[in-house]
């Protein structure tokens, strides 16, 4: 590899179901693959553990998070950013009319 040339970064998409510790998120990614022999469509689940320098993240968030350097033994992930807030969060649009 090139020294101008930089490896392509994971990148998943996910939504954050737990945050319970400090600066760390934990992110749920659901993907979908087809069953070899019966070519269902299975959703596969997998959860990380997310570094938060910000502490921004509310659960409910739709993040897309990045893969990074080893942070903690099972902390390999951080925040690229907040594609879309929790309903109910700050921002959030009520439902209904709005008179």
């Amino acid at each position: 590899m090139d020294a101008n040339e930089q490896k392509r970064k994971t990148t998943k998409l996910g939504t954050v179901v737990g945050k319970k510790m400090m600066k760390t998120v934990t992110v749920l990614v659901e993907r979908q693959v087809r069953h070899p022999l019966y070519k269902k469509m299975i959703r596969r689940r997998k959860t990380f553990l997310v570094h938060d320098a910000a502490d921004a993240c509310k659960l409910g968030d739709v993040v897309r998070i990045v893969e990074t350097r080893p942070i903690s033994k099972r902390k390999t992930w951080r925040v690229l950013e907040i594609v879309r807030p929790a309903a109910g969060g700050p921002g959030a649009v009520p439902s209904g009319d709005a008179q």
